[in-house]
């Protein structure tokens, strides 16, 4: 699957799994499901809001406010460089981590527009008591096809249950990038250069009309 096809579809993903679920279902989830469930309400509102979709940089902004505490950027950008992070100066490290926080927000707000009849399904779960990493396994449903496998794999910080990884079909978002940006650093020589492309790219679509 090409890079930006699976974007899309695994940040759509991620984006059903935070549609609200019935309340009785809610009050038993365990805390890092409850995590992924706590934007829900938020999302909700806006989305019953048919003026809303038509302000693409407004969504993003909404978007990333919501999503934002519950994912580890930090982390997500350290493991997506792997080796390149280590030999990065501060200043690649931080760009970097901003350009790529807005590739998947805004990639995430544009399945935020086009999402269709899509539910989430939770899987059961078990924690052992202290865990301090988990996988949340749950199944993305949508009329005439096949249930869809999304995984997220979850750590805690500072008592609060954050995303660093999301699997559709055992397929990692980290990895899919990892492979991309290693290619993208190696064709053009730099990694200073792969992050100017990819604000140049954040630019224009963020600047672009909806």
């Amino acid at each position: 699957m090409k890079t930006k096809q699976f974007a899309v579809f695994i940040l759509s993903a991620l984006l059903m799994a935070l549609l609200p679920i019935n309340r009785a279902m809610s009050e038993n989830l365990l805390p890092p499901q409850q995590a992924i469930q706590s934007a829900s309400d938020q999302l909700q509102k806006r989305l019953q809001n048919p003026g809303f979709s038509r302000d693409f940089k407004q969504i993003t902004q909404f978007v990333n406010e919501v999503i934002y505490p519950h994912t580890d950027f930090d982390r997500i950008s350290a493991l997506v460089l792997g080796k390149l992070w280590k030999t990065a100066t501060p200043e690649e490290r931080g760009r970097f981590k901003q350009e790529f926080q807005t590739l998947l927000v805004r990639t995430y707000s544009r399945a935020f527009i086009e999402f269709k009849e899509w539910s989430v399904r939770f899987l059961p779960m078990q924690m052992e008591p202290g865990a301090t990493k988990v996988v949340v396994k749950t199944e993305v449903l949508q009329p005439g096809i096949q249930p869809v496998g999304v995984n997220y794999r979850m750590f805690l910080s500072n008592g609060q249950w954050k995303a660093y990884d999301i699997l559709i079909e055992g397929v990692s978002l980290v990895t899919n990038y990892r492979t991309t940006f290693t290619n993208e650093v190696q064709a053009k020589g730099s990694l200073a250069a792969v992050i100017d492309g990819l604000a140049k790219r954040n630019a224009e679509a963020l600047s672009a009309k909806s």
